[in-house]
């Protein structure tokens, strides 16, 4: 990895782009991002899609709507999250797994540190969940992200 900061890891200016391998199929991992059931498991207390747009409800009374931007099944699903566009696409890794590949944009440079962390967070989090249906969350309002927490 160089050691410029043109080409260092996540050293472009408002975007956070992360790869994660899946040994679930793409169908499975898109559904983990484009139903009700499958975003409760890792991502939101609830996050409820009505007429194209997904409500997400976190602890401590946090809550954001997002519209969806695109859906191809088994191959992508985008959203506005928090303001920002963030892309998911999936490819079969030529077995029975898949790889995801996902890039959010227009992240504010003052939080870009914490969000990239946020994001790893969510990443294992759904991992753990499509491939091991285990919930890593503690789901306790008192031991939230803003309290240090990574099992928020």
């Amino acid at each position: 990895m160089s050691s410029t900061s043109d080409d260092s890891f996540q050293s472009t200016e408002g975007v956070i782009r992360w790869k994660l391998h899946f040994s679930s199929s793409p169908e499975k991992v898109y559904s983990a991002l484009s139903t009700d059931d499958g975003r409760r498991g890792y991502w939101a207390e609830s996050a409820d899609e009505t007429n194209g747009k997904i409500h997400y409800v976190f602890l401590n009374d946090i809550e954001d709507t997002g519209e969806i931007l695109e859906r191809t099944p088994n191959k992508t699903f985008s959203v506005m999250y928090f303001g920002w566009k963030t892309t998911f696409n999936l490819s079969s890794d030529g077995n029975i797994g898949t790889d995801l590949e996902m890039v959010a944009e227009g992240i504010p440079d003052a939080d870009k540190m914490e969000i990239t962390a946020g994001w790893v967070s969510w990443l294992m989090a759904m991992k753990a969940s499509v491939d091991f249906g285990v919930d890593l969350r503690n789901h306790d309002a008192k031991r939230s992200w803003f309290d240090g927490y990574a099992d928020n």
